[in-house]
C-alpha cells in the first residue's frame, strides 16, 4: 500500500448489475484509470483482470466476486482516495457472491445496460442492496449501442425499482454518434480522447443542447431541494444554489438513500468512467459515514456496539473463503469493523468459539496478493491460515468478544446426482465437495446412507455445471452426473391434532413413549418452530428434546413425498410416560409417529419452486415464446418493448425450464436469450403431486 489513508478517504464499494450490463468492463477501466493495471483487459477477449478463473475467461461471465484496492485522484479538485473494489457476478446462479459482498460494503455502483435498462437481476441486486442499507450511484452504460436511451433507463429506475434518481448528466449523441457528456452540476460539456479516453476536455455545452441542459439542471435542483430544507428555501425564493451548497446536499441524500445520482457513458468506448470515479469519491460514504456495527456478547447475549475506530477492540466479519490454489490453506476475506488485526495475532472466531491464528495478511488484487502487516477498521483484508472460519463467521479480540450478524443465503433449488468415474476418485470427490461447499454457502451436498448416492444442490444448472467443472480442473476429480432435478418442499395447509404412542413389551424392560401434538402452518420462510406447552409434568422434561428430535427428523426426511417439510409450527401439548419403560428413544419414535399422523390430517402438500423468467427476443418471435411458456405452465406477467426487441416476463415452474436454452435457440434461430431466478414456492398441482408421490414410493 502506497500510504495509509485516513478513514474519510477510504471507499469500500461494489460494482453490481444484471449479467452483460458491462460490470467487468467498467471495473477494468477503473483499474486502468487508477493506475492499477497498465493494459485494459477486455471481457470479450477473455483477458479481464477481475475475471481470473479459467471458466470466467472461457464463458465471458463473472462467477466469483473479485477484490482489489486502487487509488484515485479526482479530475475536478485532485482529492485522493483509496478504493477497495469488489466486482460481483451478474448471473443469478452466483447471487451468493453479490449478497456476501453487499453485507460488507459501504456503497455501490449499479451498472445498467443503456438498451435493456432495468433487468430482472438489476431488481434483485437493488433489493439486496436495500436489505443491507447500501447507498448507490447509477451508471447507465452502453450508450454507444443501437437502441440505447438514457431517458428510458431513468424511467425504468423509477417504475421498476421505486427509487428516486438524481440525473447528474446528459448524453450528447447516441449509438454510433455518442460524442460526450454534459455535467449538469457545473454545466460543462465533457469529451474523452487520447489513449483509452485518458484526455478529458471540459468546454461549453453545444448550442443544440443548451435548452435541454438548462431544463434538466432545473429538475435536478428541484429534486435535490426536496431532500434539503436550506436548498428548498432557496428554490422557493427562486434563488440558484451554488455548487458548494449542492455537493454536500447530494452526498447527504445519497448516503441516506433518499436519492440515487445517475451518471452515463460507455465503458467499452472509454467515455464516462473517470466521472463515475469522481462520484465515488464525492458522494459515496466512507467507513465513518455508515452507522456503527452492532452485535452481541457471546458470553452474556447483551447487545454491543462497535464504532469504526482503530482504538476499539478488534471485530471483523468473514465474507468469503477460497481455497488457496498453491495448497497452503484457505484464504479468508474479511471486513474489519473496529480495531486492528496484525500478522501473527491470535483472535477468536466467536461464531464457533475457537481461537484462530492470523498467520499471514494480504491485500488482494484479483488472484494476486500483496503481503501487509496489519488491517485496521474500515478496511478489507485477506488472511491465510484460518482453519475453522467460513463465510459469515465473526473474528474478534479474545478479551472483548462480539458476534456480528451472520449473512443469510437462499436455499438451493436444483439438484443433480454425482458419482466418481473410478473408485479411486471417491475420497477425492468427498474432499473436493467439502472444500467447495466451504467456499460457497449456496452449494449443499448429501450422501444417502441407504443408496450411497451423493446429491449436489445449487442455485441453477449453470452453478452446478461450474462446480462440476471446478472439481475436474482444481481437484482432478472426474464425476458422472445425473439429470438435474427439482428441490421440492412439503408443507401443510391447515391445523390438526394427533397423538403418537410407541409401546413395546417383550419380556424384561419395555419401551414406552406417548405424546400429543397440535400443528399449524407457519409463515412462509419461517421454517420449523417447536413449542413446549406441557404443564404438570405429563412428559418429564428430559424426554421433551427427544420428541422434538423425532418430529424434526421425520419432517426432514419428508412425510408426503420424501421431500423436506417446511413452515410448520408444532406444539407439544400432552403425553404420558412409564416410570420404568420410558426412554429418549421411545419418545423420539412417538414424536415421529405423531407428526406423520398430524400431517395426514393437516392436508400435507408438495411445493415446487417458481422461477421469475425474462425472455428477450426479436419482436417477430414474441408470439412463439409466449405460447411456449404457456405450454410450460407459465403465467405471463408482462410484455415490454426493449428497443427493437420484445421482453416477455413470466412466472414458470422450475421443473418445466430444464432444457429451455436449447429450445429457445431453435425457436428464435439463436437470436433469443433468457434469464431466470428463483421467486417463490407454490403448491404443485394435485395430479403432478400424485405422480411424484407414486414415483418416489416405488
Amino acid at each position: 500500500m502506497s500510504k495509509d489513508y485516513p478513514l474519510q478517504d477510504i471507499r469500500n464499494i461494489g460494482i453490481i448489475a444484471h449479467i452483460d450490463a458491462g460490470k467487468t468492463t467498467t471495473s477494468e477501466r477503473i483499474l486502468y484509470y487508477t493506475g492499477r493495471t497498465y493494459k485494459i483487459g477486455e471481457v470479450h477477449e477473455g483477458a479481464a483482470t477481475m475475471d481470473y478463473m479459467a471458466q470466467e475467461q472461457e464463458r465471458g461471465i463473472t462467477i466469483t466476486a473479485a477484490a482489489t484496492t486502487c487509488f484515485w485522484k479526482t479530475t475536478v479538485d485532485s482529492k485522493e482516495i483509496q478504493i477497495n473494489l469488489i466486482d460481483t457476478p451478474g448471473h443469478i446462479d452466483f447471487t451468493v457472491e453479490v449478497q456476501r459482498s453487499l453485507r460488507v460494503l459501504d456503497g455501490g455502483v449499479v451498472v445498467f445496460d443503456g438498451v435493456a435498462g432495468v433487468e430482472p437481476q438489476s431488481e434483485t441486486v437493488w433489493r439486496q442492496a436495500d436489505k443491507y442499507g447500501v447507498p448507490r450511484i447509477c451508471f447507465v452504460n452502453k450508450l454507444d449501442r443501437t437502441g440505447a436511451s438514457l431517458e428510458r433507463c431513468i424511467d425504468m429506475i423509477v417504475d421498476r425499482l421505486a427509487a428516486k434518481p438524481l440525473v447528474m448528466q446528459l448524453n450528447v449523441g447516441l449509438e454510433s454518434d455518442f460524442a460526450g457528456i454534459i455535467d449538469l452540476l457545473r454545466m460543462e460539456y465533457i469529451t474523452f480522447s487520447g489513449d483509452k479516453g485518458t484526455e478529458i476536455t471540459r468546454g461549453p455545452i453545444p448550442a443544440s443542447h443548451v435548452d435541454a441542459a438548462k431544463a434538466a439542471r432545473e429538475k435536478m435542483i428541484e429534486t435535490l431541494a426536496e431532500t434539503d430544507d436550506v436548498l428548498m428555501e432557496k428554490y422557493l425564493m427562486e434563488e440558484t444554489p451554488s455548487i458548494e451548497e449542492m455537493v454536500p446536499a447530494i452526498r447527504r441524500a445519497t448516503i441516506e438513500r433518499k436519492l440515487f445520482p445517475v451518471f452515463c457513458g460507455s465503458a467499452l468506448k472509454n467515455k464516462g468512467v473517470q466521472l463515475v470515479l469522481d462520484a465515488v469519491a464525492t458522494y459515496l460514504p466512507s467507513p465513518l459515514d455508515v452507522p456503527p456495527t452492532t452485535g452481541t456478547n457471546p458470553r452474556t447475549d447483551e447487545p454491543l456496539v462497535r464504532n469504526t475506530n482503530a482504538k476499539e477492540p478488534f471485530a471483523a466479519l468473514v465474507f468469503k473463503v477460497i481455497n488457496d490454489p498453491t495448497g497452503m490453506g484457505k484464504l479468508a476475506f474479511f471486513r474489519v469493523y473496529s480495531g486492528v488485526v496484525e500478522q501473527g495475532q491470535t483472535v477468536i472466531n466467536t461464531t464457533k468459539g475457537k481461537q484462530e491464528r492470523v498467520s499471514r495478511l494480504y491485500q488482494m488484487h484479483a488472484n494476486k496478493r500483496e503481503p501487509i502487516s496489519s488491517v485496521s477498521a474500515g478496511n478489507i483484508g485477506v488472511s491465510l491460515g484460518l482453519k475453522d472460519s467460513i463465510t459469515g463467521d465473526t473474528l474478534s479480540d479474545i478479551d472483548d468478544p462480539i458476534v456480528l450478524e451472520k449473512i443469510s443465503f437462499p436455499e438451493p433449488v436444483v439438484k443433480i446426482s454425482v458419482e466418481p468415474k473410478t473408485t479411486a476418485d471417491q475420497d477425492k470427490m468427498g474432499k473436493a465437495l467439502r472444500a467447495l461447499s466451504d467456499e460457497d454457502p449456496t452449494l449443499h451436498y448429501a450422501t444417502d446412507a441407504e443408496t450411497g448416492q451423493t446429491t449436489l444442490a445449487g442455485m441453477g444448472e449453470l452453478h452446478l455445471d461450474v462446480i462440476v467443472d471446478r472439481m475436474k480442473r482444481e481437484y482432478n476429480v472426474e464425476v458422472k452426473t445425473g439429470r438435474p432435478s427439482v428441490a421440492y418442499r412439503e408443507t401443510i395447509t391447515r391445523a390438526a391434532k394427533a397423538r403418537g404412542t410407541f409401546k413395546r413389551q417383550s419380556g424384561g424392560k419395555g419401551q414406552f413413549g406417548d405424546c400429543a401434538i397440535e400443528i399449524e402452518p407457519n409463515e412462509a420462510g419461517k421454517g420449523f418452530e417447536f413449542l413446549n406447552e406441557i404443564v404438570g409434568g405429563s412428559i418429564p422434561r428430559e424426554y421433551i428434546p427427544a420428541v422434538e428430535k423425532g418430529i424434526k427428523e421425520a419432517m426432514e426426511a419428508g412425510i408426503v413425498a420424501g421431500y423436506p417439510m417446511v413452515d410448520v409450527r408444532v406444539k407439544l401439548v400432552d403425553g404420558s410416560f412409564h416410570e420404568v419403560d420410558s426412554s429418549e428413544m421411545a419418545f423420539k419414535i412417538a414424536g415421529s409417529f405423531a407428526i406423520k399422523e398430524a400431517v395426514a390430517k393437516a392436508g400435507g402438500v408438495v411445493m415446487e419452486p417458481i422461477m421469475k423468467v425474462e425472455v428477450v427476443v426479436p419482436e417477430d418471435y414474441t408470439g412463439s415464446v409466449v405460447g411456449n411458456l404457456n405450454s410450460r405452465r407459465g403465467i405471463i406477467n408482462s410484455l415490454d418493448k426493449r428497443g427493437n426487441a420484445g421482453a416477455v416476463n413470466a412466472a414458470v415452474p422450475l421443473s418445466e425450464m430444464f432444457g429451455y436454452a436449447t429450445e429457445l435457440r431453435g425457436m428464435t434461430q439463436g437470436r433469443g436469450n433468457f434469464v431466470m431466478e428463483f421467486d417463490h414456492y407454490a403448491q404443485l398441482p394435485r395430479n403432478l403431486a400424485d405422480e411424484l408421490i407414486g414415483k418416489n414410493s416405488k
